[in-house]
Formats: structure tokens, sequence, C-alpha cells
């Protein structure tokens, strides 16, 4: 079956072991002492046992942007986008764009006792029929996952058809948060570049934080003022190649 992963402890060292003073005499200190209770598990962990992580666990070392609730992976080849509500400014999520895929991910609160992946699922499933969409259940890397054909704004064939676009809904459910991923371009329908952004989200680390907040509540992403400079500088680039002013839909960009 699957194990739980191993949490970082107070003390512990970057090879995983703990730092102890006076280690004379420890073996007799901790002999015959029981070990901690094994914490409760959550079914929905087994489908994140490669990532995502949680910030209290033992995530593979890589380079990481740190965004408040999120550390999204940095590496060459990739754009990061933060995507904001214009009329909110706010920020609704973190995009992460290889050449022919995106990768959108958004954070929430959830209950420490049961993960709410499973109603956001429905949630989603409503949204894309609701739209003339096509909607199919997959058991994915991740678990369930929704894999869908969603209506293109303004777009039909020759023949006068609506057209579409093939887009997967993914999540995992960490504890006390839930991360939610929209997969869009090859990475939602080529196995190749489905498994290259697969692998992009189980970089991903977590920090839920002590905070309460209600199920559902979108954690906070932080912008560190350089990156946000980057990101302008980015999207000013991109206007320019554009040719015709206008911006990518949701927010600016820093490619690493």
């Amino acid at each position: 079956m699957f194990g739980r992963r191993r949490k970082k402890k107070d003390g512990e060292g970057a090879d995983g072991t703990a730092a102890t003073a006076g280690a004379v005499g420890s073996e007799a200190d901790f002999a015959g002492r029981p070990e901690d209770p094994p914490e409760p598990e959550k079914e929905a962990d087994r489908h994140r046992s490669d990532g995502p992580w949680d910030s209290a666990e033992e995530a593979p070392e890589a380079q990481r942007m740190d965004l408040g609730s999120v550390r999204i992976p940095v590496r060459s080849g990739i754009e990061i986008q933060v995507n904001v509500a214009p009329q909110q400014n706010r920020i609704i999520g973190v995009t992460l764009r290889t050449q022919r895929s995106a990768l959108q991910v958004q954070p929430f609160a959830a209950p420490k006792s049961s993960g709410v992946w499973a109603d956001m699922r429905e949630e989603l499933r409503s949204q894309v029929t609701s739209q003339g969409g096509k909607v199919e259940d997959f058991d994915g890397t991740f678990g369930p996952e929704l894999r869908a054909v969603v209506p293109v704004a303004g777009k039909k064939n020759e023949q006068g058809q609506q057209m579409g676009e093939r887009v997967r809904f993914i999540g995992v459910d960490g504890p006390r948060w839930v991360l939610h991923g929209v997969i869009r371009g090859e990475g939602a329908s080529k196995p190749q570049a489905m498994a290259e952004v697969e692998e992009l989200f189980q970089q991903i680390v977590v920090v839920r934080g002590d905070s309460p907040a209600p199920p559902r509540e979108m954690l906070p992403i932080v912008v560190p003022q350089e990156i946000q400079q980057s990101m302008a500088q980015a999207a000013d680039q991109r206007k320019r190649s554009a040719g015709n002013g206008q911006a990518d839909e949701g927010g600016g960009g820093a490619e690493s």
C-alpha cells in the first residue's frame, strides 16, 4: 500500500538526520520509548505519493519560486505567469507555460478531516456542460480528473459549427488544502506533453500556513517586488511582439 511521506522534524539536517546534543547515551535515552502514533491518513494522500507536496514534508530538492502559498518549480523554458482578475485587481492563480502547454494552478483551503476535490469536480462538470461542452471522467496520475472539450467563444469551423478546446481539470487534496490544476494545449491530449505537465504539478509545494480559512477560500499568492517588475517587462515584450496592443489574458509572466 502507499506509505505516508515522512515529515520534516525540528532540528533535522539536510541529509535527513537529526542533530542531537550529547550523543553519548542517546540509545539508552530513547530505548523502549514508544513511537508517536501515526497521523490519520486521508484516502486522497495516495494520489500525491510523488507530489504535489506540503511544506511540512520532505519534497525533492528543486529550484522553486516562492509565491507565498505555493512554491513553483523554476527551470529553463518555463514561463511563469501570475493571473490577475482585472476588475477585482486580485491574484486568482499562477500559470506555468511551456512551448506547447499551459498549466494553471490554484491553491485552496480545505477541512482537516476531508478533501474538497470531489465537490469541485462536480461543479466544474456542471459549468462545462452548461456552456455546451463535453466532459469525461478519467482516473489519472493524481486520481479522478475531468477531461473536457470546452467551447471557444467566437470560434467556428467552415461549416459554422462551434469549435472546442481540449482541457484537463486535475486536483489533489493535501493536509488542509487542495491544489487545482487546469491544463491546456498539448498537455491536455498528447501523452508526452501530458507527462511533462504532470511532472511540473508534482514539483509544486503548497504552504498552507496556520491561519484559519474557510474551505474553498483561495490561499494568498504573494509576488515579490522584483518578480513583479520582471513580469511587467515580459508582458510589455509580449505586447510588442503581438503587434496588436493586446496582452495575454490574466496577467504577466517571467521566463526562467
